[in-house]
């Protein structure tokens, strides 16, 4: 089935590949113009046909990383052919109604296209480093008066895998988040991309992160081995729970499905963790009432759960959870800023993709997570930790 999508993308590239080669034949008439397109072309043709071959699944974590950025690196030509293509044939539309022969569409076209390459290589060389660090501050009526002002850093979907064992990103990101000194540092989900031996190169660094309230976590979809092919059952297990192992190994206190309080003075609030909450294809591993049983009774609580579908499926009808993070959407490593819009087609899947979200005195965040997966890149959605601070309402 792998190789349906493979032979459609090729068709259409190709086809993509011919109009080009007629558009070059009559502006140009320079052999060695058009033999070059024609050389490309046929290069990339099976370049493509060599990435999507490899074994996946089977293939250890540095072919996978080889794999994702072979994958990459095609569609940066190609992307930008179809935008190029686009815009031509809407910037032609005055001339042809005007019936006027003009080489300024083409042109223009051409620029976008360049543009559009040099974005999607800026996003995996640059951006995909250049971590923000956002503030917000939530305000809620019922929050003890010891945790107002009470700091929260939140950060999510390292993806280490993807990282091919490069540790200095990482423990560039371990100082900048200790050196926010907040009161608690949370991860939600996503250690890995397929496998626990991903993390390993990465246990001392991670180690070092601290805070007054430690350390909590949860597992996100990719922390259970679910994309890789185990050789047996037996071996998945042993795989999960290395994770629980490496885990607290960081000192990290790793929440499956469970609570826990955090004092101040007389006065405390629950933390709430629970596995990955997926919805199809993702498994579903998520148990919020065994995590914690009254649901609604009066105390302040937080939930940690990895993905934002969780708060409408579940949270906002059965709870009354004060606050919920979460990460997952990675805001599909696209995000545009528009005239102060912010535009992803993560809104296609998700309703709550990216910031704070209320409804019914309930407040959800989603952190668009630090890593990558699938792609090596982040086109404007730029990696993110999340200072929160906690605020009581103040009534004048």
């Amino acid at each position: 089935m792998q190789w349906v999508p493979l032979i459609i993308a090729l068709v259409f590239n190709i086809a993509c590949d011919y109009y080009i080669y007629v558009k070059l034949a009559k502006s140009f008439n320079n052999r060695w113009i058009k033999l070059s397109h024609c050389i490309l072309s046929a290069l990339l043709f099976l370049y493509i046909i060599i990435a999507v071959a490899l074994p996946r699944r089977t293939i250890d974590n540095n072919g996978l990383v080889a794999i994702m950025w072979m994958l990459y690196s095609y569609f940066t030509f190609y992307v930008p052919k179809y935008i190029g293509i686009l815009s031509y044939w809407i910037l032609r539309i005055p001339a042809a109604i005007k019936k006027v022969k003009s080489k300024i569409p083409a042109i223009t076209a051409s620029v976008i296209g360049l543009i559009v390459f040099i974005v999607m290589w800026q996003g995996a060389l640059f951006t995909r480093y250049d971590y923000d660090i956002k503030e917000v501050s939530l305000e809620f009526d019922n929050l003890p008066e010891e945790f107002d002002g009470y700091r929260m850093t939140q950060f999510s979907d390292l993806h280490l895998g993807s990282y091919a064992g490069d540790t200095a990103y990482v423990s560039e990101l371990v100082n900048v988040i200790n050196g926010i000194n907040s009161d608690i540092i949370f991860f939600t989900g996503d250690l890995v991309n397929r496998q626990t031996d991903e993390a390993e190169p990465y246990v001392s660094i991670l180690s070092r992160l601290h805070a007054h309230d430690g350390v909590l976590s949860i597992l996100g979809n990719h922390d259970y081995g679910d994309y890789k092919e185990w050789e047996s059952a037996e071996a998945k297990e042993q795989n999960n729970k290395y994770m629980a192992a490496l885990q607290a190994r960081m000192n990290w206190k790793l929440m499956n499905n469970c609570d826990t309080a955090i004092s101040r003075g007389d006065e405390s609030i629950a933390i709430i963790g629970v596995e990955n909450w997926g919805e199809p294809p993702f498994s579903q591993y998520g148990k919020l009432s065994v995590a914690y049983p009254d649901l609604n009774d009066d105390k302040f609580k937080i939930l940690l759960s990895h993905n934002p579908k969780h708060w409408r499926g579940e949270v906002l009808e059965h709870s009354n959870i004060d606050l919920m993070l979460s990460g997952h959407t990675h805001a599909m490593q696209i995000e545009l800023n528009l005239f102060g819009y912010h535009i992803s087609p993560s809104a296609w899947i998700y309703p709550e993709w990216s910031g704070v979200y209320k409804e019914n005195g309930q407040i959800l965040y989603v952190n668009i997570g630090i890593g990558e997966v699938a792609m090596p890149t982040r086109i404007g959605a730029t990696p993110e930790i999340t200072v929160i601070t906690l605020r009581k309402t103040q009534h004048k």
